[in-house]
């Protein structure tokens, strides 16, 4: 729909909307990204993917990924969606782009660069349910939640967060 009122339209990212069994040179590409209303795609397709070593694919074709120990790729694929950002507002600063960034770092397997684990030690080891309760804390007090709690959350106790126990 966007393509068809003349925007650009690019994905970065996961995918998972290709079969495992379509993932080749030879396709069928329908349920890849290019051929599912994205002119551009840069990512893997499919879950589990090691953010170190993963398949990454430039529309369809496959990435050589640098033999670089440091290679993580959330960095590379916001490189990627930053260049060609700006390759869209240099070439055609008028014509309305939409970018679809889906990072695999929120998705299993939790690959995250050894400087952020360094960057963050200590700071949720009082565990999920206690940081939980600190974040709801938090957003009662900037009005974001009401001062119930987060609405249709079964076992939530308003408050204090977390989850009731049996």
């Amino acid at each position: 729909m966007l393509r068809l009122n003349g925007y650009s339209t690019s994905a970065f990212g996961k995918s998972h909307e290709t079969a495992a069994w379509e993932v080749s040179p030879s396709g069928p590409t329908d349920r890849w990204p290019t051929r599912a209303g994205f002119d551009k795609f840069y990512g893997f397709l499919g879950g589990e993917t090691n953010q170190w070593s993963p398949a990454v694919y430039e529309d369809t074709t496959r990435v050589e990924l640098p033999k670089d120990p440091n290679y993580h790729f959330m960095t590379d694929m916001a490189n990627q969606a930053i260049k060609w950002t700006h390759a869209q507002k240099s070439l055609t600063p008028d014509r309305p782009f939409f970018t679809d960034f889906a990072p695999g770092a929120t998705h299993a397997p939790h690959h995250v660069p050894k400087e952020w684990i360094a960057k963050h030690k200590g700071q949720f080891d009082q565990g999920w349910d206690a940081v939980d309760g600190e974040t709801l804390t938090r957003q009662i007090e900037l009005g974001v939640v009401p001062a119930s709690g987060r609405p249709g959350r079964p076992g939530e106790t308003g408050r204090r967060g977390g989850r009731r126990r049996s």
